[in-house]
């Protein structure tokens, strides 16, 4: 690069020609897929009235993910969808559910997990 004035006097001679020297100090982490399928503990575990559960999905797949009391009668489904691969966080509000054990199952594809989460009141 190289610059000149230009001003009500005149225009002045360009400078020297320079360059820029380009470091590279920091690179944002890029979003990757994840390789294999996850059903994460919900958080906060215990919880008072809403929790968050996560899972990962290395493929698309047809989702289930539903809440079981401890005599496996169905509470909620939260998801019952296809889905892309990548990672989800659905919310599940127990405001309207008493204080107890829960079951969350998640169904993608061919795979199946099951975690304990408990409500305190």
């Amino acid at each position: 690069w190289k610059v000149r004035t230009i001003n009500d006097g005149g225009i002045g001679p360009w400078s020297e020609t320079n360059r820029f020297n380009i470091i590279l100090t920091d690179v944002e982490d890029e979003t990757q897929l994840p390789t294999e399928f996850a059903l994460l503990q919900n958080y906060p575990n215990p919880f008072n009235p809403s929790t968050t559960i996560t899972y990962h999905l290395p493929t698309a797949s047809k989702v289930e993910l539903k809440v079981y009391d401890v005599l496996g009668n169905e509470i909620a489904t939260l998801v019952n969808e296809v889905q892309s691969a990548g990672r989800y966080n659905v919310d599940f509000n127990a405001a309207n559910t008493s204080s107890g054990v829960y079951l969350y199952k998640i169904k993608a594809g061919e795979l199946i997990s099951t975690k304990k989460m408990i409500l305190i009141r």
